[in-house]
């Protein structure tokens, strides 16, 4: 059996190499289709068309946000003090000392001087790519992460829609029951109806059309028909699972339109009235499968 799959959910994951830390956030909301947007570091955006190849290698539908926050850190081993610059101005500042007309500086004072650190973070393409690898490796672990949120609504999501197809199967089989939608109840009905309104009768072959005209018109069984192929074909998709939030938004425009087909042709109030409550209950169905991908 597939697994269902909502469209909205978050992950956040951190990694970090030697001289970078960073967080992935990826959130999603839903869609139509699928949008893949990414906010990047200003010089990060060769990152762009790997990390939409990853997203949309795992999902189909649902506007996906991905935010990179990245930090750059100096490490300790990695900075050189720029010592002949430091030599040069403590030579400079020698007669203003001996004179007293300067201060002794410290050498925290010294050091903070632009340009008096060097760092030596290796910049090299080596570098570069194996930090893309690591930052591309841990998209797909937050991109993961969110698949695995977006799962946790579809379970919530198969329960909901599983409750409403019961509902449908149960109201359609009511409807099916009902005397309403009997053959002899129909012809019944059609024959009291030319009774009331022609009390002097009518040839009976004109009789004849007329009834079976009208006949046609009042019978739902086609309707209840279709109703119920279209039943076993929405618990077909839910057992398949994700990505069939289109198909089954599909069906339930289907499902609308035999529910409104049921109502308008019923001459019967309590089966309108469970023409009614199924239209509502198809109504609450395809609003959920908008949340499905």
């Amino acid at each position: 059996m597939g697994v269902l799959s909502g469209m909205t959910g978050f992950a956040r994951t951190d990694g970090q190499v030697p001289g970078w830390r960073w967080t992935w956030e990826a959130r999603s909301v839903n869609g139509k289709g699928l949008e893949a947007r990414f906010r990047l570091p200003t010089g990060f955006e060769r990152l762009e068309v790997k990390a939409r190849e990853q997203a949309k290698a795992r999902f189909t539908r649902g506007n996906v946000n991905a935010t990179l926050n990245l930090r750059r850190e100096t490490e300790a081993s990695g900075a050189r003090i720029d010592m002949a610059r430091l030599r040069s101005l403590l030579d400079q500042a020698a007669p203003l000392l001996e004179s007293g007309e300067v201060t002794r500086p410290s050498l925290d004072g010294l050091l903070a001087l632009p340009g008096m650190i060097d760092s030596e973070q290796a910049d090299d393409a080596d570098d570069s790519k194996a930090l893309d690898a690591a930052l591309l490796d841990s998209l797909g672990s937050a991109l993961d992460a969110l698949v695995a949120a977006r799962r946790e609504e579809g379970k919530s999501l198969a329960a909901v829609l599983s409750g409403h197809m019961d509902d449908i199967a149960r109201l359609t089989f009511d409807a099916t029951s009902h005397a309403a939608t009997r053959t002899d109840a129909i012809r019944d009905r059609v024959a009291a109806k030319f009774a009331e309104l022609l009390p002097e009768g009518l040839e009976a072959d004109r009789l004849a059309t007329e009834a079976a005209a009208l006949a046609v018109k009042l019978d739902v069984r086609e309707e209840l028909d279709r109703l119920d192929a279209h039943i076993i074909a929405a618990r077909e998709l839910l057992a398949q699972g994700s990505p069939v939030g289109r198909k089954l938004d599909f069906l339930s425009q289907e499902f609308n339109r035999e529910a409104n087909t049921l109502c308008s042709k019923s001459a019967d109030s309590s089966l309108t009235a469970i023409g009614l409550s199924l239209k509502n209950t198809v109504d609450q169905f395809r609003e959920q499968i908008q949340n499905v991908e």
